[in-house]
């Protein structure tokens, strides 16, 4: 076990995106990614205190080292100048459209023009959110939570849904989610995101990517990935990529 290089704990921002990482009823940070992290961090010789955080509160205490890492995604643009990603990636996550059956799959981003596309309020989807607001025959509507972004989808109020893959499955339960379809539209990498502005950004970095090969070669965390091209919808803009 590697001794930290200080004290205090490691602070870690987490977002609702069961169930990788969510906070279950009693207020507590619960999922996979979660987990992994728990175990990580005591390898590494780290204490960690969880704050749940909306995705844009999560950006904005990155950028001024209100906490120290994130549980989140690679290549995520707003942050590009603002953390350091670890080598290690845990597991991948899919961004998906969601619709209706009975209506086409998605197989080109040219399908999406003249439609209505549903996002998840205070999700950039790696940039993605930009380049829709500027299609001029691409039209936004937002909703809260995974929960009614599907149930809006169900009520036709959009045609497609953009939201990503494990946190919808996770809860098409109810007997009318039959009806919806998914097609895959792009696959990212998670990571630890260490911020830039905590003194300890590569020291914590190397800490956890150090723990985790070794949690890895005991089989206490899955293998370590071999990171390869993700796979990317015909069409998606080559500047969100």
């Amino acid at each position: 076990m590697q001794e930290p290089d200080s004290a205090s704990p490691v602070r870690v921002a987490y977002v609702e995106f069961p169930p990788m990482s969510y906070r279950d009823a009693m207020g507590e940070p619960q999922g996979e990614f979660v987990e992994i992290t728990r175990k990580v961090a005591a390898e590494a010789g780290y204490e960690v205190d969880f704050l749940y955080l909306p995705i844009t509160r999560t950006y904005l205490y990155l950028h001024n080292g209100t906490v120290d890492l994130w549980l989140g995604l690679t290549g995520t643009p707003a942050l590009a100048d603002a953390v350091l990603e670890s080598w290690i990636s845990p597991m991948s996550v899919e961004l998906s459209a969601w619709y209706r059956d009975g209506t086409a799959p998605l197989r080109h981003m040219d399908q999406l023009q003249g439609k209505t596309v549903i996002l998840i309020g205070g999700y950039t989807y790696g940039g993605l959110l930009y380049w829709l607001m500027e299609q001029p025959d691409i039209r936004i509507t937002e909703a809260p939570n995974h929960r009614s972004a599907i149930d809006m989808l169900k009520r036709k109020r959009g045609d497609y849904l953009l939201d990503y893959s494990q946190p919808v499955r996770e809860i098409l339960t109810q007997a009318s989610d039959a009806i919806v379809r998914e097609s895959e539209v792009r696959t990212r990498n998670t990571a630890w995101l260490f911020s830039l502005a905590s003194p300890r950004a590569s020291i914590l970095r190397e800490a956890f990517d150090d723990a985790y090969v070794r949690l890895s070669e005991r089989g206490e965390v899955p293998p370590v990935r071999q990171l390869r091209d993700t796979f990317v919808l015909p069409g998606f803009p080559q500047e969100h990529r």
